[in-house]
């Protein structure tokens, strides 16, 4: 994908924008770091991120740390308590998390201008700073920057307590959202997630392509489909899914698609898998998929045969899939959690639930009042194009490294 090719959706000013921004950061390095090329909101966004960079004449790479089950077992369980579930995290928890920060401490080689590290998982990769940092001219030093992808408004506090050591020696930090953050000693900027419009999961597709998905998974047409697209996690609330699926059937006669995927760094999926499998039962109108990483045509094609689209977590980042359905014009209906409600605007872009009882009734409205939805759809697509697609996204990182390396060029833009 070009960089031009966006100018028809976002105009051409914003396209010489980025350019212009971009220019500003000849010679530079950024190194990107997370815990995973695949699965997840965080390595799609990179994934399209890496390249449309390099096409702006930023040189940005791509690295991924390293660990084994038992480490990401360990994160998988600072991730739910971060986010405020309680879970049961022991020394030895802690100290696994940090044997596997030093092994990647000495075989990682930290050599951007600007490390841009994503989320808990190698937020510990800071401790190298010092080290780091005597290896190079004081006259170039390098920035780090902290990029926290979930919720933090609510955490556990012993997990928190644990990672706030490493947070505060980074030189900033991004939040999705003003009310994830936490009072942190350095400058915090908050930029949220975005979409990519002519990605394979965002892009229009042939009626032709739609049908063929929908026969591949032997999901009939015959009646409306109620969609939840994300990863077998229980802060997704899957079987509360179909807890409010059932009550609309008891009005309404639809289908329910539960599609979803795993990730090399959530242990914890195949497990719930099983119990949303389980929960399902034999219920020949409850489609329970486990779609296989990039399978992003097969992912688009099922949230535009979809009536309506639903988000219910308890807990949430961002919420791309709700971005993505939004800008697909479908009608949401979504818990009001984490950055949902940043893009769902209630009665506007979409109707935000509390409950498995608020969602049912949410999701009867939409059925039953198809004007009503298309409406809802159409408001969201337009937030959608304004607020959350890559171009928005590559602006405010763009702005973010200049921040950090030509603050004097900040006042000038």
């Amino acid at each position: 994908m070009r960089v031009s090719d966006y100018e028809p959706i976002v105009g051409r000013s914003a396209i010489e924008e980025l350019r212009l921004l971009a220019a500003k950061l000849s010679g530079k390095v950024i190194q990107m770091i997370n815990s995973t090329f695949v699965g997840g909101g965080v390595a799609e966004i990179l994934s399209r991120m890496i390249p449309l960079l390099g096409q702006l004449g930023v040189d940005a790479r791509w690295n991924v740390i390293k660990g084994n089950e038992e480490f990401f077992q360990v994160t998988k369980k600072f991730h739910n308590a971060l986010h405020g579930r309680q879970e049961t995290v022991t020394e030895k928890d802690f100290a696994v998390f940090l044997e596997t920060t030093q092994k990647n401490i000495e075989e990682m080689e930290l050599y951007g201008d600007i490390l841009f590290v994503h989320d808990p998982q190698p937020v510990g990769l800071i401790a190298s700073r010092s080290s780091v940092i005597a290896s190079r001219r004081r006259s170039n030093p390098q920035k780090w920057l902290w990029r926290c992808h979930i919720d933090l408004s609510h955490p556990n506090e012993e997990v928190w307590n644990f990672l706030q050591p490493f947070v505060v020696q980074y030189d900033a930090s991004v939040f999705s959202a003003p009310a994830f953050s936490r009072e942190l000693p350095m400058r915090q900027f908050l930029i949220s997630p975005s979409i990519d419009p002519l990605s394979d999961k965002n892009k229009e597709l042939p009626q032709q392509t739609i049908d063929s998905v929908l026969t591949k998974y032997t999901i009939p047409k015959d009646k409306p489909i109620i969609t939840q697209v994300s990863r077998f996690d229980y802060l997704k609330d899957p079987v509360g899914v179909i807890q409010a699926f059932e009550l609309v059937r008891k009005s309404i006669d639809c289908r329910l698609v539960f599609a979803g995927g795993t990730a090399s760094d959530d242990p914890e999926s195949d497990k719930v898998l099983a119990e949303v499998r389980q929960r399902a039962g034999n219920n020949p109108d409850i489609h329970i998929l486990l779609i296989p990483p990039g399978s992003d045509i097969e992912i688009n094609a099922l949230q535009r045969a979809s009536s309506v689209i639903v988000q219910k977590s308890h807990r949430e980042g961002f919420g791309l899939t709700v971005t993505e359905a939004l800008w697909k014009a479908k009608p949401v209906v979504a818990s009001a959690v984490g950055g949902i409600p940043l893009q769902v605007k209630n009665r506007f872009t979409g109707l935000l639930s509390y409950g498995i009882e608020g969602t049912a009734y949410a999701i009867r409205q939409l059925l039953t009042n198809p004007q009503y939805a298309s409406r809802l759809g159409e408001n969201g697509r337009e937030h959608v194009r304004y607020n959350f697609l890559i171009t928005r996204h590559l602006r405010d990182y763009l702005l973010l490294f200049l921040a950090l390396e030509h603050p004097e060029d900040i006042i000038r833009l």
